[in-house]
């Protein structure tokens, strides 16, 4: 399982993620982009207005997936195992973690995180 992982490249605490989950990354099969790169909303199939309302995942295939079970597709590509989505699906966790979700991305920029990616790297942001 191979994609992207699309998210705020505005904000410190989603960049501190992206660089987290990347230490992760065993298998060479994630990617990451800012959702503020040219052409990201079309690709995804996003409305331009709604392209920040949460960090999205774009597989090999073709699937897209926004919130929690984006997040959980990054790490099960970056950890080589679709363990991290098997959970997600579980009756109950999936709905936890949704909450928990949308409650930090409401919440993102009250978070402690480092230099957001669009300052470090202006080009493609």
């Amino acid at each position: 399982m191979a994609g992207t992982l699309f998210f705020d490249g505005n904000c410190g605490m989603c960049t501190r993620a992206v660089y987290f989950i990347l230490k992760m990354n065993r298998t060479g099969g994630l990617r990451t982009a800012p959702l503020q790169g040219e052409g990201v909303a079309e690709r995804l199939g996003i409305p331009q207005s709604q392209i920040l309302d949460a960090a999205r995942w774009h597989d090999q295939s073709g699937d897209v997936y926004d919130g929690a079970q984006a997040v959980n597709a990054a790490v099960a590509a970056a950890l080589g195992t679709r363990i991290p989505l098997l959970v997600y699906r579980i009756p109950g966790i999936r709905a936890l973690q949704d909450a928990v979700y949308r409650y930090v991305a409401s919440h993102r920029h009250r978070f402690p995180g480092t230099t957001p990616y669009c300052e470090s790297h202006p080009v493609g942001c």
